[in-house]
């Protein structure tokens, strides 16, 4: 599945779930495709440091503390783009849990559409 394909589908649900969740907003549709670019600037370069640095608690807490990281970065990204904003920690947690949950379900109904190669 292509990179602009993942970004629109995040776009989207970002917008959905600004709609469905309290405490989250996104001013429009442009607004959640900037908010799934930082998510995804965010994700690659910031992501990787933090589960380095954090890693023992990570293994502490049986990978439960990537969820804090999560949440972080969802933080980050409403920091950074203008017209998305998230109420709290709590919210942002509840965001990101629920974003990614939602990203798992929509990307196996597309890649079980997708032939096999090999």
């Amino acid at each position: 599945m292509g990179f602009i394909i993942r970004l629109l589908i995040t776009t989207g649900l970002v917008v959905l779930l600004a709609n469905i969740l309290p405490g989250v907003f996104v001013e429009s549709f442009t607004t959640g495709l900037w908010v799934a670019v930082a998510l995804g600037i965010l994700n690659m370069f910031l992501r990787p440091i933090l589960v380095f640095m954090t890693l023992p608690a990570t293994i502490v807490t049986m990978g439960l503390f990537l969820l804090v990281i999560n949440a972080v970065i969802i933080q980050l990204a409403a920091y950074f783009v203008n017209g998305f904003t998230v109420s709290g920690f709590w919210t942002a947690l509840l965001f990101s849990v629920v974003l990614t949950f939602c990203q798992s379900v929509v990307n196996g109904f597309l890649q079980k559409d997708e032939p096999r190669r090999g």
